[in-house]
């Protein structure tokens, strides 16, 4: 399916597996990324930072994100930004979809 050139609805993009994290990449460049995720109720990620901002966007279901120790409860249509080198874990109390935008950009000293 070619998404460039068809208008699609997020939430039937990605199907929920059971006992499953599914994703699917809808966008990879080398200065950022686009992917959408499915967690079934008791799945996550674990704690882990990444390099880059990231930006979480539930489009369906209730997230626990947590960001440095702090627990965020997040829904369907809510955001949250995960900042740079922060550590953070996601938990599937129910089952969730979410969109993942981690923009790949670094300052550069002396420019």
């Amino acid at each position: 399916m070619n998404i460039e050139t068809k208008a699609e609805t997020l939430v039937d993009m990605i199907s929920y597996q059971e006992g499953s994290v599914v994703s699917r990449t809808l966008i990879n460049k080398k200065t950022g990324t686009v992917t959408l995720f499915a967690f079934d109720k008791g799945q996550g990620l674990s704690e882990h930072t990444a390099p880059f901002d990231a930006m979480v966007n539930i489009i369906d279901g209730v997230s626990e994100i947590i960001i440095s120790g702090k627990s965020h409860i997040v829904e369907k249509g809510g955001i949250i930004i995960m900042p740079a080198n922060e550590p953070h874990a996601l938990k599937a109390t129910e089952k969730f979809k979410m969109m993942l935008t981690m923009i790949k950009s670094e300052i550069k000293i002396n420019e």
